[in-house]
């Protein structure tokens, strides 16, 4: 009896000690020759959809041959991960592009791998007659994000439909995403401009509440293309190296390679992404991820390859922004590894 036991045991093991091995020793055929492996690599990013496919390289072991142990660090805001970098705490994080277009603008040597995200920004309303952003006129928008990218293409698109804020229209501050989702669910406003996945779960936590209807209006990146179809393409985010690993070319192609394939599973398997980005985020609902996912443009472009549409955006952002990229283009060295 014992015996029959322990061979049932071992039959149940057998394939999971058989697929151990196989990963292993794949590892070991796909590291580079001559390669030393990093004890740790820290990979950071903000509770979004740019930060998915790092979670599935953790889970996956996507980074296996360059590195002994994989991290992903949680960042609320942009200046935590400015501080984050400065005290040397991350080697690659996901990023709105400006943000290491102003670090290279500050004379420090980091790098955009990629551009991955090219639509997150959302205008939500109560309101089914407005339908564009073009309808904000007279309207009091609730606005969650003051000094960062979204903030400075929201005032773009408006200036484009002629809407300036404080004469045509009321942006109303306030201090993060839950804060507009608290006031929109309650009731105290009817406009505002979220980033993906805010939209999601605010619109998930009004159908569990049974609120009025809650209406997903208009992408930026839709009424960006109408506004401005001379450049259409809005890269809104990416993968950058950190100032300490700017120069090690191998392994930051190997993590924007590892990004590219697990951008591409996220978007093919939305469900199980979301599953997966639950597991380390678990005060999102998977319902909520997985729509999220549905409705972003995910799609890892090498920075190199996404240069014209970036340049194109930090050049209209230097005409009235040019403190967001540090005063100047950033020079051929920041696009790519």
């Amino acid at each position: 009896m014992k015996i029959s036991l322990i061979r049932k045991s071992i039959n149940r093991r057998l394939p999971r000690l058989l697929l151990s091995f196989v990963l292993a020793a794949g590892a070991c055929l796909q590291a580079p020759v001559g390669t030393a492996r990093e004890a740790l690599l820290r990979l950071g990013g903000p509770g979004a959809v740019v930060s998915f496919p790092l979670l599935h390289m953790v889970e996956s072991g996507a980074l296996q041959p360059y590195a002994e142990r994989v991290e992903f660090r949680l960042w609320q805001n942009p200046d935590q991960l400015r501080v984050l970098l400065a005290k040397n705490e991350l080697d690659y994080s996901a990023a709105p592009v400006n943000l290491p277009a102003l670090m290279a603008g500050r004379g420090q040597p980091v790098r955009l791998l990629n551009v991955s995200v090219w639509g997150i920004i959302w205008l939500v309303s109560r309101d089914p007659q407005v339908k564009s952003f073009a309808d904000l006129a007279g309207k009091e928008v609730v606005l969650p994000f003051q000094r960062d990218l979204p903030a400075i293409l929201v005032d773009e698109l408006l200036l484009s439909h002629g809407l300036k804020p404080g004469r045509d229209l009321t942006l109303r501050p306030v201090r993060d995403g839950q804060d507009a989702q608290a006031l929109l669910l309650a009731g105290r406003a009817d406009h505002a401009l979220l980033v993906e996945p805010a939209v999601s779960l605010l619109l998930w936590r009004n159908r569990s509440q049974g609120g009025a209807p809650l209406y997903r209006v208009q992408s930026l990146e839709s009424a960006w293309r109408q506004a401005f179809p001379q450049q259409a393409e809005l890269p809104q985010a990416g993968l950058m190296s950190s100032p300490q690993r700017a120069e090690d070319g191998e392994l930051a192609r190997a993590v924007d390679a590892a990004y590219a394939e697990s951008a591409r599973w996220c978007s093919a398997h939305p469900r199980a992404c979301a599953e997966l980005v639950h597991r380390h985020l678990p005060h999102l609902p998977v319902e909520a991820l997985e729509e999220s996912i549905h409705v972003t443009r995910l799609e890892s472009v090498s920075a190199s390859a996404a240069r014209g549409p970036l340049e194109a955006l930090f050049g209209l952002i230097a005409k009235r922004h040019p403190q967001a990229i540090g005063g100047a283009l950033p020079p051929a060295s920041f696009y790519g590894p």
